[in-house]
């Protein structure tokens, strides 16, 4: 839905809009009233009719609503309480940080420029209404206005004293944009006649149409603002207005339906799809992606899966902090292959080197490239040795780390190709664009994924080399994995772990065609299953790995037929009981039956027979 009271950025945002796949203007509003009862009238439809219709994803909002300021901020709360559903992406010539800020804490999903090119327009459209935030063109105002100093020191809201020429020129403004604006409301009420003539029509229309271009024409000339930039958006540009005069409808030069020269020819969808490491859109994709997932790790990291895990012996605090440093180090390891100019073709050979320096770089941050740790039973006690450096012992575990943990960590070259080079991503057999939905579902449960490994690798070396130093235990373990009876016994559930993973569990999902993945869910860390194709790994599967897949295929080829033949079998078992067993029963215990009736019969007889000699022998 598109909220902007001036209806020539309707019309042309609307026709760009046009050209992307999956994306439509269902609804236009031009004021807060008339967006009230638009959705109340298509939320009021029948069941058959919502059912028949297209969905309402995403409602655009423009700051710039009349009452300026109070008139959109108002309107976004309303409808985040009423329809909580639809996510509100706001936009503005050139919103100020105020404003912007109570956008913000009014409930709005982002924010974007109009002049906006249309790739990023799409790209923060498809975000957003995937309950993503898109807040990358307005994150710089936010910051600045949150670290700002206090009013009464700084008024930003104050223009600059201005000259006589400039009060003059101002004046102009206002007074020649009221008589447009009255001649334009003069025209549309005489439109608005049912016995105006089509020549009348005609007339009237073309009149309005210059009016509009020249409202524009003396908005620009007019204005303190400085002119546009010579790179103009895809769709009718507009320039800032000025700070000391209310802001006017962004209208183009040119109207659609103008004889004038239109604007410049759109991008080509596909443009949207070029490779462009730099992209706005990206690094906000990018953003949402890590800033989901962050958000995720505050709210909460038990294990609630039956499989333990090495960060499963830290403290709450302690295990958060490292899966921060570890998502933390992501970030900057993109950055710095974004920078390094990495070639597609290059990300596959690279992948056991980028595992590898994103553990090192986690595992010096967490523990500290120069921290030491004494070997005695308590902290207190002397020890004939000299502490050793904990990061430096550690990291000469990187051959195993790499074995065990690294190299099961799926789908790192496609989660960096699709971030860095805007490929396309595979999900279910289905190639998903940068920005959908099934494309960033995906690639946040890769990324949590990615993150709970890096983390359970940093964890493994200490594990194995300093599981039971006192020092160790007092300052990352859980209080109740203190004893080293409780510490065996999770490293021996590990170990089991480890050795079900690799001779069974993992060559069942190979040969399922799936990958395993652990992700962040509301409560904790939870397991799911993720389809791809793994016909290379089952190829090169061997020994008892091997046997496992054989086991499973020989059981999925005999459990049907066995199912039958036990189903064929028991029908004759149940056949000879019912029909020859239970009918032989039958006849015997009907003869049984019988019989011990004739025997109560007989005396009965019996009786009767002597009763009638009796009488005989009397006559």
């Amino acid at each position: 839905m598109l909220i902007d009271s001036d209806p020539q950025f309707r019309r042309g945002f609307s026709a760009c809009l046009a050209e992307a796949a999956s994306i439509q203007v269902v609804l236009e509003a031009d004021s807060d009233q008339s967006a009230r009862r638009v959705l109340q009238q298509w939320f009021s439809q029948p069941g058959e009719d919502a059912a028949s219709r297209i969905t309402l994803d995403v409602i655009l909002l423009s700051l710039e609503l009349p009452p300026l300021g109070s008139g959109a901020i108002g309107l976004c709360q309303e409808l985040g309480r009423q329809y909580p559903q639809l996510p509100i992406l706001t936009m503005s010539d050139a919103a100020p940080p105020e404003l912007l800020t109570a956008a913000f804490q009014a409930g709005a999903m982002g924010y974007c420029r109009k002049d906006t090119v249309i790739a990023d327009w799409v790209a923060a459209l498809r975000q957003v209404a995937a309950g993503y935030p898109y807040w990358v063109q307005g994150m710089g105002t936010l910051a600045q206005t949150r670290f700002a100093p206090p009013v009464s020191a700084v008024s930003p809201v104050t223009p600059p004293r201005s000259g006589p020429l400039t009060l003059l020129r101002r004046n102009i403004r206002q007074s020649g944009l009221a008589q447009i604006e009255t001649t334009i409301a003069q025209i549309d009420a005489q439109l608005k006649s049912p016995y105006l003539s089509a020549l009348d029509y005609l007339f009237l229309t073309g009149r309005r149409r210059e009016l509009i271009a020249a409202r524009w024409c003396v908005d620009r000339l007019l204005s303190s603002a400085p002119a546009s930039s010579p790179s103009s958006p895809p769709f009718p540009p507009s320039s800032p207005p000025s700070p000391s005069s209310p802001p006017s409808p962004s209208s183009p030069p040119f109207p659609p339906s103008s004889p004038s020269p239109p604007p410049p020819p759109l991008p080509p969808p596909a443009a949207a799809l070029t490779p462009q490491p730099e992209s706005t859109a990206i690094r906000s994709i990018q953003a949402a992606l890590f800033d989901a997932t962050f958000a995720k790790l505050q709210l909460g990291l038990r294990n609630l899966t039956d499989l333990p895990l090495e960060i499963d012996i830290l403290r709450s605090d302690r295990k958060q902090d490292l899966l921060t440093i570890a998502l933390r180090q992501l970030e900057e390891l993109l950055a710095e292959l974004r920078f390094s100019e990495i070639d597609l073709a290059q990300l596959t050979s690279k992948r056991a080197l980028i595992l590898e320096d994103l553990w090192q770089a986690t595992t010096i941050e967490f523990f500290g490239r120069y921290t030491t740790l004494p070997l005695g039973d308590s902290p207190t006690d002397p020890v004939n040795q000299q502490p050793i450096e904990i990061v430096e012992v550690l990291l000469q575990d990187r051959a195993i780390v790499q074995t065990e943990i690294l190299s099961k960590i799926p789908m790192l070259p496609e989660f960096i190709a699709h971030l860095l080079f805007q490929v396309p991503l595979q999900v279910d057999e289905t190639s998903y664009a940068v920005g959908t939905v099934e494309a960033m579902s995906r690639m946040e449960a890769l990324l949590q994924n990615l993150i709970i490994q890096i983390g359970n690798a940093v964890l493994q070396p200490l594990l194995n080399r300093f599981g039971n130093v006192v020092a160790v235990k007092q300052n990352f373990y859980d209080r109740r994995l203190l004893s080293t009876r409780e510490i065996e016994r999770f490293r021996n559930n590990l170990s089991w772990r480890y050795r079900m993973q690799r001779y069974f569990k993992e060559p069942t999902a190979i040969f399922e065609s799936r990958y395993n993945l652990l992700v962040l869910a509301d409560l904790g860390i939870v397991k799911t299953s993720i389809y791809a194709p793994r016909n290379q790994e089952l190829d090169e599967l061997t020994g008892l790995s091997l046997a496992v897949t054989i086991a499973l295929e020989a059981r999925d080829a005999l459990t049907p037929r066995l199912r039958s033949a036990v189903s064929y079998v028991g029908s004759g078992v149940v056949y000879v009981l019912t029909e020859v067993i239970g009918r032989g029963i039958g006849l015997i215990g009907r003869g049984i039956i019988k019989g011990i009736g004739n025997v109560m019969q007989e005396p009965k007889f019996s009786r009767e027979q002597q009763s009638k000699r009796g009488y005989g022998s009397r006559e």
